[in-house]
């Protein structure tokens, strides 16, 4: 087995350690659904008994697990340890959350931070509403960038020539699946000032979305997200004013933590 493969910014990428790193991520989108060998090798175009050493390899540091009759495999307890180090070394995310606790204290909704990776966006922190549940806000979780506030808020950031051809994927009736679409509404958020996801994302929730300026363009962003059914203007209006400053105080902060390790 080869261990060079393509280019990757002028260096040959490691196939043994590419490998492996979608075969993490594979098990990771399948969250609880777990995979059998042959799904495996059969996804990632690699012999059985290739996959099969990997993920014993893997097995072994912890990085995956199998059930007891050693046929299902999924994600292991070393990814979320990881993942843990991501967010507690990450100094965007530290001066944050301080902030998130402030805008769930004042709106009693929930309040999240996400950041934009390729075209989705993941979920770095989650203040919970306790007036309602949800099950897609999750700290991990991953969203098209275009179904909801804080994807469109960063997406508004850049040149519509950004966006991807569509048709994009609908998670609810409201999801903008076009491209001329979705640059409609991105051209609202730039004009307003703050995106809207009105039961684009999850039926019934509505979420308002603000870009984080503290460097250029947006990577991250804060949201707040509120049933259809307590949405009020008299409360939207009162989101939208709270938020507005609970960003440009994260801002500030942002601006202001010197010493910090400017990640890429």
């Amino acid at each position: 087995m080869s261990e060079t493969g393509s280019e990757t910014g002028g260096v040959r990428e490691v196939k043994s350690a590419a490998r492996t790193v979608e075969l993490l991520e594979l098990l990771a989108v399948r969250g609880d659904r777990p995979a059998r060998l042959q799904e495996l090798a059969d996804e990632l175009g690699v012999p059985r008994s290739s996959m099969y050493a990997l993920l014993q390899t893997l097995i072994s540091r912890g990085w995956v697990r199998t059930d007891i009759t050693g046929s299902l495999y999924g994600i292991g307890i070393h990814a979320l340890l990881t993942g843990t180090s991501y967010l507690d070394s990450d100094p965007r995310v530290r001066v944050v959350r301080p902030y998130l606790d402030e805008a769930s204290e004042a709106l009693g909704e929930t309040i999240h931070m996400g950041r934009l990776d390729g075209r989705d966006v993941a979920y770095l922190a989650t203040r919970e509403s306790h007036e309602y549940l949800r099950t897609i806000s999750r700290v991990g979780r991953r969203l098209p960038a275009h179904v909801g506030a804080l994807g469109k808020a960063l997406l508004a950031e850049r040149p519509d020539e950004e966006l991807p051809e569509g048709p994009y994927e609908a998670l609810t009736p409201n999801t903008h699946t076009s491209r001329e679409s979705l640059a409609a509404d991105l051209a609202a958020v730039r004009t307003r000032g703050y995106s809207v996801d009105r039961e684009e994302g999850v039926a019934g929730i509505v979420g308002f979305g603000f870009a984080l300026h503290y460097e250029t363009p947006a990577q991250d962003a804060i949201s707040c997200s509120v049933p259809v059914a307590r949405l009020t203007p008299e409360h939207e209006e009162r989101i939208v004013s709270v938020m507005r400053e609970i960003r440009a105080k994260a801002e500030a902060a942002a601006r202001g933590a010197g010493g910090a390790v400017h990640w890429r």
